[in-house]
């Protein structure tokens, strides 16, 4: 068994070195980064240049600490002590290194600087657009946020919340989450303190490097399934979110309903980015109402706005007494016909038509 993963580590590491994009005359792009124990940063980092980036595909990979070796790299990350793009040097190891995201806090990993250079590019490539569109940059900002920042701050030991003020406030963690972040899911794929490796150097660092390329590959996978949503979903949603936000008054005076004529799509972010421009704190949407499906006579849902995105906390949750019932026994208590349920949690409910649906809406608005 050891034999043929040997073997095969073998293989892929040999085609990393040798497989190159010419770039000029008798050239080739070669990608160097760290050996040894790898995360989830350089991962990603060395994924989205050679996967996004014209200019890296089949770049060879050299994984080293070896200073000589790196100089002779075409771009490196995560090591070598220096962050010089004209050079294709992103490193954030140095002491002196603060740099982060624009309009965020958290210090950048190589993931961070990699994406910070060149994810206008890739999704730029991806809608086929110029690279300062503002939509791109839309997009660009988004990404970082959801997906890449997370990856910056494990790698630079930053908590999710502030240490101090969660003991402060006395909090624990009711139960366990099983550890699974981004940097886990790379993590787990290093070898185990106790797996059987060879005794010999170079075939040891063959399997090394093959199961660095499949976490590569995973985090890789992950972020392009990021990348999809919100070329493809999230950003075709903010004109149907703009127009339905416009339209508010038309079901309430005071904004505070939101209705999706056609068919539900992505509307939190959006909606909290349309209340910020218009910077208006009295005219918050409490209720969003949309079909459950975009199809003549479908059932129609009324969801509560959450305080955050990540929030389970509503703005104004439905009724109380509402809360758990269904169909004619909930009709009764709403006395609000073609009633199908209100979740127990009161954080949404549904009715047979939109009518009944915004009657719900009406009505929630007036109670508690």
């Amino acid at each position: 068994m050891l034999r043929t993963l040997v073997r095969m580590a073998e293989n892929t590491a040999k085609r990393l070195r040798t497989d190159s994009l010419p770039v000029t005359s008798g050239d080739a792009v070669t990608i160097g980064t760290h050996n040894g124990h790898f995360h989830a940063d350089e991962a990603l980092a060395v994924y989205m240049l050679r996967t996004h980036i014209p200019t890296y595909h089949n770049a060879r990979l050299i994984r080293t600490r070896d200073p000589a070796l790196l100089e002779t790299c075409h771009t490196v990350v995560d090591v070598g002590g220096e962050y010089e793009p004209a050079r294709n040097r992103y490193d954030h190891h140095q002491r002196s290194f603060n740099t982060t995201f624009p309009g965020r806090p958290t210090k950048l990993s190589s993931a961070g600087l990699v994406y910070m250079h060149f994810g206008k590019e890739m999704i730029a490539r991806r809608l086929q657009q110029d690279a300062e569109d503002e939509t791109v940059g839309r997009i660009w900002n988004k990404l970082y946020e959801s997906f890449i920042e997370a990856l910056d701050a494990h790698d630079n030991g930053i908590s999710v919340y502030d240490p101090a003020g969660i003991s402060a406030a006395g909090l624990e963690k009711r139960f366990s989450d099983g550890g699974f972040t981004l940097g886990a899911m790379v993590g787990r794929l290093n070898l185990n303190w106790n797996d059987p490796q060879p005794s010999d150097p170079a075939e040891a660092q063959a399997v090394e490097d093959a199961q660095f390329l499949k976490a590569s590959q995973r985090i890789g996978e992950e972020f392009d399934r990021d990348l999809d949503y919100y070329t493809r979903a999230w950003l075709p949603a903010r004109a149907l979110v703009a127009e339905a936000f416009a339209a508010r008054p038309e079901y309430d005076p005071q904004g505070r309903i939101m209705v999706l004529k056609a068919q539900s799509c992505p509307w939190k972010d959006h909606l909290y980015t349309l209340e910020e421009e218009q910077a208006d704190p009295n005219s918050k949407v409490l209720y969003v109402l949309y079909p459950e499906k975009p199809t003549p006579g479908a059932k129609w849902r009324v969801q509560c706005v959450p305080v955050s995105k990540d929030s389970f906390q509503s703005r104004k949750p439905l009724p109380e007494a509402w809360r758990g019932f269904r169909d004619e026994q909930l009709d009764g208590i709403s006395s609000i016909p073609g009633c199908v349920f209100v979740h127990a949690a009161g954080f949404i409910g549904g009715n047979k038509t939109f009518e009944g649906a915004l009657a719900m809406a009406k009505k929630a608005l007036e109670l508690q």
